[in-house]
């Protein structure tokens, strides 16, 4: 039961608290460990999955953590990032568009209970939904824009520190940093859309077919 890839997929999940609390902590440091957190938490989750592929260890432990780990990562991320910014709308407005729209948050994190309640549907029914290639990049355009989004905290919060308000480096790299974030958050809403609505079309039959 407990594989290597079932124990890092609850190392994972022993992770989200820290990625949930240290943005709040002031100060760059705490935004930059948070950072690198969820950077080996993102990696894990999918590295634990292929481990446990490879090693013909997949139990059903794991196939119920795994799903846990990434609702947790995902709301331990995007709660704290969206208070953040309307916290201190002065010190983290993201060039473009400011603060990240709770519409936003709401649609990534609904997405995801939405695609968990029709996956158990569809189980039910004899269906087994995997994940397909629209699904995944999303997870990763996802995964890019919350880690460019704490990091963009960390720059933020260490520019006076580090005597760069001034800098004309800086002020590039802010509007850059600033630009990508946006831009990572608009391909992960389209995607977020499409992959959810790609999930329905090409298992439409279940809702025609009786059971």
């Amino acid at each position: 039961m407990w594989t290597l890839a079932n124990v890092i997929t609850l190392v994972r999940i022993c992770f989200t608290p820290v990625i949930a609390l240290l943005p709040f902590i002031e100060g760059y440091w705490p935004k930059l460990i948070a950072f690198f957190v969820f950077l080996v938490a993102a990696i894990s989750d999918v590295y634990d999955g292929h481990l446990a592929r490879s090693r013909n260890e997949v139990t059903d432990l794991g196939k119920m953590l795994d799903p846990v780990a990434d609702k947790l990562l995902l709301f331990a991320s995007l709660i704290p990032i969206y208070f953040i910014s309307r916290w201190r709308h002065d010190l983290y407005d993201i060039p473009i568009w400011g603060s990240i729209p709770l519409w936003v948050c709401l649609l990534l994190i609904g997405r995801e209970l939405a695609m968990t309640g029709f996956r158990h549907w569809a189980q039910k029914r004899g269906v087994v939904i995997p994940a397909a290639g629209a699904g995944k990049l999303k997870t990763t355009i996802q995964n890019v824009f919350i880690g460019a989004v704490i990091l963009w905290f960390a720059f933020r919060d260490a520019r006076k520190p580090m005597g760069w308000e001034h800098s004309t480096w800086a002020n590039y790299w802010n509007e850059f940093h600033g630009g990508f974030v946006a831009v990572a958050l608009a391909v992960a809403t389209l995607l977020t859309v499409y992959s959810f609505v790609l999930y329905l079309y090409r298992n439409r039959r279940l809702f025609t077919e009786k059971i």
